[in-house]
């Protein structure tokens, strides 16, 4: 059809989808126009039927309407000129971003109220308390582990064995008090039963024919005895008086809940924390790889999600059995994709002032290791740049997972940094020098690839005119 016939249709169409205050979005395939509309009740699908030219619609994802291969690009082109503002349009803004990241953020936590992902944000909700005694005795570990290499302060190096082993000698204790405390119970009966994993003198007793071991079931065996006690003191209270329950009912929970850590949780849930290291290692040993792959890429969708959560308590437990996290180090690349994408995405906005001053001050966090700024205020609301950092994420794991199987496997001595604030956490068989490698290494490959992905692959070349289209009021680059 002649440029003037595809105006015709294209001014045919435009009132019968509801204007173009109706339309969000323009683009067509082979055969069909493809319409974005802000609301499909406006559409008049009869009479875009009745049309010669139509030759039906179809109510996908968007609103299709078939008008066969010779024509369907030029009425596109037509009803995009009819949709042309008379004048120059502000760009979308860094605010728009952040508003549109904020009813995402929204959303998913709607979604995430689920009586699962509730019970993972419980879990959570105990461990996170514990981070900054991880990362501090983690930091002096680290300093010990550095001096005795060194063959430096040899005595300071006996002093810090204790300042940064002893908090992790008792964390079930820890862990107990906060389980009660999270699931209405009374944090210190809590902490009570806990204790009784890592009271040495569980040496002397035998279960299921073998004898017990000082710490044996970890954080693990610590939650499943805090929240044994948590139900037992709730029995316990409906059916004891009142006037004997300040009594009885410390006693019964402690009594009933440190036997049964004794003669069945410690013994299970160290089967359970041996399973978990075993599994840890033979992943990175055999494929390290996908693993890294994986790991790397899935991380931030998992944070979407808030599944993320459960891998709180298997760090600790690693951190606890091994000394260190080897899962942490792959699951940070995925903010180093987010960085790499970021500094993709100032490249290739140059006209939009606002987005850029976003990424300039959520850069230095994003580096750190803190994501957020950059995940709802950038990559998450412009869509494709959110898939091209996964991407990013996922050869930063890679790195780090293939380094793993060929024997520099790099863990991190605590849960909580991420970015370039894991440095000082870094544990490795090798040394730190060699951990910070390698573990520089996956850094340096996430930014790169991050970055090339959003490059080529980040924006449609629509996306890229609309949020590059003119400056907003008060400053241009």
């Amino acid at each position: 059809m002649s440029d003037e016939k595809n105006r015709a249709v294209a001014e045919a169409i435009l009132p019968l989808v509801g204007g173009a205050a109706n339309i969000r979005s323009v683009a067509h395939c082979m055969t069909r126009l493809r319409l974005g509309l802000a609301d499909r009740a406006l559409v008049d699908t009869e009479a875009l039927r009745a049309l010669p030219e139509v030759l039906g619609t179809v109510e996908d994802d968007t609103y299709q309407i078939v008008l066969g291969p010779a024509a369907v690009a030029g009425v596109t082109a037509g009803l995009r000129r009819l949709l042309e503002p008379p004048g120059p349009v502000a760009a979308p803004t860094a605010e728009d971003l952040a508003g549109r990241g904020e009813r995402i953020r929204a959303q998913g936590r709607v979604r995430n109220a689920t009586p699962v992902k509730l019970a993972l944000r419980r879990i959570a909700n105990i461990f996170v308390p514990l981070i900054p005694a991880l990362i501090g005795c983690g930091i002096v570990a680290g300093l010990s582990g550095a001096l005795a290499n060194l063959g430096w302060a040899p005595a300071l190096v006996t002093a810090l064995g204790p300042v940064s082993s002893g908090f992790m000698s008792l964390i079930a204790v820890f862990v107990g008090y906060n389980t009660a405390k999270e699931f209405g119970g009374t944090p210190v009966l809590g902490g009570a039963v806990a204790s009784v994993i890592v009271y040495a003198g569980v040496a002397k007793v035998e279960a299921f024919g073998h004898h017990l071991t000082p710490g044996q079931g970890g954080v693990v065996g610590a939650l499943g005895a805090a929240l044994l006690a948590v139900h037992l003191e709730r029995w316990t209270r409906r059916l004891v008086p009142a006037a004997l329950d300040v009594l009885v009912t410390p006693t019964v929970t402690v009594l009933l809940g440190g036997l049964a850590a004794l003669f069945g949780l410690m013994y299970v849930a160290g089967e359970v924390s041996t399973a978990i290291g075993h599994a840890a290692t033979w992943l990175l040993a055999h494929g390290g790889l996908l693993a890294g792959l994986v790991l790397g890429g899935l991380f931030l969708p998992l944070v979407m999600l808030g599944l993320h959560q459960a891998l709180i308590p298997i760090h600790t437990t690693l951190i606890q059995q091994q000394g260190s996290t080897v899962l942490l180090p792959i699951l940070a690349m995925a903010g180093a994709g987010q960085v790499g994408c970021a500094v993709a995405v100032y490249l290739r906005l140059r006209h939009n002032a606002s987005i850029r001053a976003t990424i300039r001050s959520a850069l230095p966090a994003g580096l750190l290791g803190v994501g957020e700024p950059l995940v709802y205020g950038v990559t998450l609301p412009l869509g494709r740049p959110f898939v091209t950092a996964c991407v990013g994420g996922a050869a930063g794991g890679a790195f780090i997972g293939v380094a793993g199987q060929l024997g520099d496997a790099v863990g991190s001595t605590a849960i909580g940094p991420s970015g370039w604030a894991l440095f000082p956490l870094l544990a490795g068989p090798h040394g730190l020098l060699a951990s910070a490698a390698v573990y520089g290494g996956g850094l340096l490959t996430g930014y790169v690839a991050g970055f090339l992905a959003t490059w080529f692959f980040g924006f449609t070349r629509e996306t890229l005119a609309e949020y590059n289209a003119v400056a907003p009021e008060g400053g241009s680059e």
